[in-house]
């Protein structure tokens, strides 16, 4: 599992850690990796030309050690100084003394040492930056966006804001960025995310204490907690999720929410809504009534909300459940805010950008700009645990935590349909045993895997993703 810290807590870590190393010491341990990942980008380092865009911070300093290694691999290096009186000292002595040169920033105002650049090291900002870059250092981001240099931004671009992952102002946008000890939320979460490139994660030593603000699962993780029958195991001990979706205008909601819903663990699925034709048509192994949901029969999990279009008392049967649910799609439009807040059993809500900024009362971008934020908020407001869909998924419980991140997904998946199957998967996930948080992170999890499998580089349907989802399974259980 990949973790991320804050920024004090790394702040605490360092200190710690630099106590008991002689002085200099960690910064030089950074400077090697961080040289060691622009030797591997550059190729061939004697006689490439790096620039350096030099803050008044550590960050600054890793970044004139990394050139002072590099020049003396036979690499033309300028450092290009924001604050020349508040400059690391010894790394600029140590630049010096390797044959690197330095100039004013307000000497290359026009960024001609950038666009000249075969690299460019990003040293402008630490960890603590706010509200994107200064007007000085503005123009450098310009010259860097307008460059064909390779760009490695050191522990994170600068601009972004390390324990939010928001972007308030110009920031540069990098090709690798080499972090340190631990990766910080920014480098995980949208839309700092998009800024960051590859991220390299260079072990310095910090020993961290406390709670991380973020969890990545990896395929050990997402394997540990599938569900696998077992010698005595029947249909109903293996869970059977119940779906409410789909209407006479958007039939095919239902049916890909059942889809989802076969491929995600569960011993059986009933089907409750007027699609049932066209449920039974595709997926005969469904097992199918009219309603409501409360005769259906017995269900260990719920997802309801998928294409029932003005269903509220669908929607309202399935809430009184004393079983998990999930919410989605038009059941979150439709559900009763405080008898969301009221339920006991556990309540996952999955939305999009455009259904949490209405369920928060605040604009989509205010979503989208402060995703980490927003996602906290709706857990904490709803008392439920929420799946905020993206191109980073995130992950939030009620009770507070570190929230769950995931990656795996493609662009191919923003395509009419995807999030039924989530939805569906999800929902199976649920009633196959696994907790909220837990079934929301492997759900979005091997949905992604999906997308990309069933995509591979080319446009894929809904039904493509939940075709894949065995294929996702496999890649999982066998590493």
């Amino acid at each position: 599992m990949r973790t991320a810290y804050s920024v004090e807590t790394v702040r605490v870590a360092e200190r710690e850690l630099m106590a008991r190393l002689p002085d200099g010491a960690l910064m030089q341990r950074a400077a090697a990796g961080l040289a060691a990942a622009c030797a591997e980008l550059l190729g061939r380092v004697y006689g490439s030309r790096v620039v350096l865009l030099v803050g008044s911070g550590d960050n600054g300093g890793d970044a004139l050690y990394a050139g002072a290694r590099l020049a003396r691999r036979g690499a033309g290096v300028v450092a290009v100084l924001l604050a020349p009186e508040r400059t690391h000292s010894g790394g600029l002595a140590a630049l010096r003394r390797a044959g690197g040169t330095v100039v004013r920033a307000e000497e290359d105002a026009a960024g001609e040492s950038v666009r000249r650049a075969d690299l460019v090291v990003d040293g402008i900002v630490g960890i603590g930056g706010k509200g994107g870059l200064r007007p000085d250092a503005a123009p450098l981001a310009e010259a860097v966006g307008e460059s064909r240099a390779a760009v490695v931004a050191v522990d994170l671009p600068s601009g972004i804001e390390a324990d939010t992952g928001e972007v308030r102002g110009a920031a540069v946008r990098a090709d690798l960025t080499v972090t340190f000890g631990t990766h910080k939320p920014g480098l995980l979460v949208d839309p700092a995310r998009e800024y960051a490139g590859s991220v390299r994660l260079v072990d310095i030593g910090l020993s961290l204490p406390g709670e991380a603000e973020l969890e990545a699962l990896q395929h050990a993780d997402v394997a540990a907690l599938l569900p696998v029958p077992g010698a005595e195991s029947d249909k109903y001990r293996r869970g059977v999720v119940g779906i409410v979706a789909g209407s006479a205008r958007y039939p095919g909601a239902a049916v890909l929410a059942v889809a989802g819903a076969l491929r995600g663990g569960a011993g059986a699925v009933r089907y409750v809504g007027p699609a049932g034709d066209a449920v039974i048509a595709r997926f005969p192994e469904t097992l199918v009534s009219s309603g409501p949901p409360e005769r259906a029969g017995r269900v260990q999990a719920w997802v309801v909300g998928p294409g029932v279009g003005e269903d509220a008392d669908a929607v309202a049967g399935v809430l009184k459940a004393d079983v998990p649910v999930l919410v989605d799609a038009d059941g979150l439009r439709l559900a009763d805010r405080d008898v969301v807040r009221e339920r006991t059993a556990p309540t996952l809500l999955t939305p999009h950008a455009g259904e949490a900024a209405a369920l928060l009362g605040v604009s989509r971008d205010e979503v989208e700009g402060a995703r980490l934020a927003s996602v906290r908020e709706l857990a904490g407001r709803y008392g439920a645990t929420v799946l905020l869909k993206g191109s980073t998924t995130l992950v939030a419980s009620p009770e507070g935590g570190a929230v769950r991140v995931n990656s795996t997904g493609t662009s191919w998946l923003a395509t009419a349909g995807s999030g039924d199957v989530l939805s569906g998967l999800t929902g199976s996930l649920l009633a196959a045993g696994l907790g909220a948080l837990d079934a929301g992170s492997v759900g979005a999890y091997l949905h992604g895997l999906a997308g990309r499998f069933a995509a591979d580089g080319a446009p894929a349907g809904a039904q493509d993703v939940a075709d894949a989802v065995r294929a996702a399974w496999r890649d999982v259980m066998d590493g």
